[in-house]
């Protein structure tokens, strides 16, 4: 499946934020791609430039393409909950995500990887599909033989960050996603009602 593989600090630049995690080149340049550089008078943008902006950002965060997005929103949309929130809720319960957030890969990209090289298991049953979406409950561990793989290694003793959300035994390499994230948990910086303006005309 196609993928951006490109340099992740020119898009970081598009959006104005390190959305791929800490990036020194961004630091140095934060400002937008081109020709003109920092130029302060850039085009006041659009209602609509603004809301497709911000789908393309959460799109490049979470990693995700197009129809993959469009069919999460769709289930979203038919949910009980507010859209917007439920919309983020599904992103963040992907299977390549919550590698992630546990602090079994060091980026989205990498979990993605691990996934599909069949590392990560779900339930104890081995899955290789990064969009699955996982239940509060489920049990997510790194495969027996691949728990003395050094990027593996590398990224749990690097992370720190612990969610709510999410509970993670260190002896066993495995963890619980507990629960759904409330929006005010999720720390991403992407305002979903944008989004569902967007995709409602």
């Amino acid at each position: 499946m196609a993928r951006y593989t490109g340099p992740k600090t020119k898009i970081a630049r598009k959006f104005g934020e390190a959305i791929f995690g800490e990036d020194k080149s961004f630091e140095k340049k934060n400002y937008p791609p081109g020709q003109h550089g920092n130029n302060k008078r850039r085009g006041k943008k659009s209602e609509y430039a603004i809301q497709l902006m911000e789908k393309q950002k959460a799109k490049y965060t979470y990693g995700i393409l197009e129809r993959q997005f469009r069919n999460l929103f769709k289930k979203a949309n038919q949910s009980k909950g507010v859209t917007g929130e439920v919309l983020l809720q599904l992103c963040e319960s992907r299977l390549d995500n919550i590698v992630y957030r546990m602090g079994i890969a060091s980026s989205r990209s990498a979990a993605r990887q691990l996934v599909s090289h069949r590392h990560i298991t779900v339930n104890g049953e081995l899955c290789n599909i990064p969009s699955r979406i996982i239940k509060a409950g489920e049990v997510i561990g790194v495969r027996e033989k691949s728990k003395t793989i050094s990027s593996i290694e590398s990224s749990l003793s690097n992370s720190s960050t612990v969610f709510e959300w999410m509970s993670w035994n260190s002896d066993r390499m495995e963890g619980v996603f507990v629960s759904i994230p409330e929006r005010q948990n999720i720390p991403e910086n992407i305002k979903e009602q944008l989004i569902v303006e967007l995709y409602s005309k």
